[in-house]
């Protein structure tokens, strides 16, 4: 895939309002690292409609409250709330690495998963974030995201490997 066919499909901000009347635009991060909003050259705004806007980014303070993000394609406050609600995304080769073991919510939603005997539970579905660490969501289990239950993720082929604990092995045993 060329640069030019990369979707912009990594979704990093949600403009939550516009911010003053030179049309920048209140964003709340969906990114653990903000200050990154500082280091791009565009974004691509998709709004309700899901017609996707590519435009470049003029500039981005991180504040207390957010991003304040200022775009080529808002340069006064009706252009900004015509934005409000858009999705802000980036190509998924300009995300950031990861630490070993680590993987972005786009990684694993689709995923196959497996236990370590071989039931399959079917696909993540949903990543719920708690307090104590994320939990991946199949049709038959409620995964927790643990370095001691998912003992295998393979991007490459699309699969995930666990070791349920007691505790989960008899809930997908009861759904069986």
């Amino acid at each position: 895939m060329t640069d030019k066919e990369e979707p912009w499909s990594l979704v990093i901000g949600r403009v939550m309002a516009p911010f003053g009347t030179r049309g920048e635009l209140r964003v709340r991060p969906e990114t653990d690292l903000p200050e990154r909003f500082q280091e791009l050259e565009q974004v691509c705004l998709e709004g309700p409609d899901g017609e996707p806007h590519i435009t470049r980014v003029q500039s981005a303070r991180v504040t207390p409250k957010g991003v304040l993000l200022a775009v080529a394609a808002a340069s006064n406050r009706r252009q900004a709330e015509a934005l409000r609600n858009a999705w802000v995304k980036i190509k998924p080769s300009l995300a950031r690495p990861l630490a070993e073991g680590a993987y972005y919510l786009h990684q694993i939603l689709g995923l196959h998963v497996f236990t370590d005997d071989g039931r399959d539970l079917g696909e993540v579905t949903e990543v719920i974030s708690t307090s104590a660490n994320d939990v991946y969501v199949t049709p038959k289990a409620m995964i927790p995201a643990l370095r001691q239950v998912v003992r295998e993720v393979d991007l490459e082929g699309g699969r995930m490997v666990v070791s349920l604990l007691p505790e989960e092995t008899a809930s997908t045993e009861d759904d069986a």
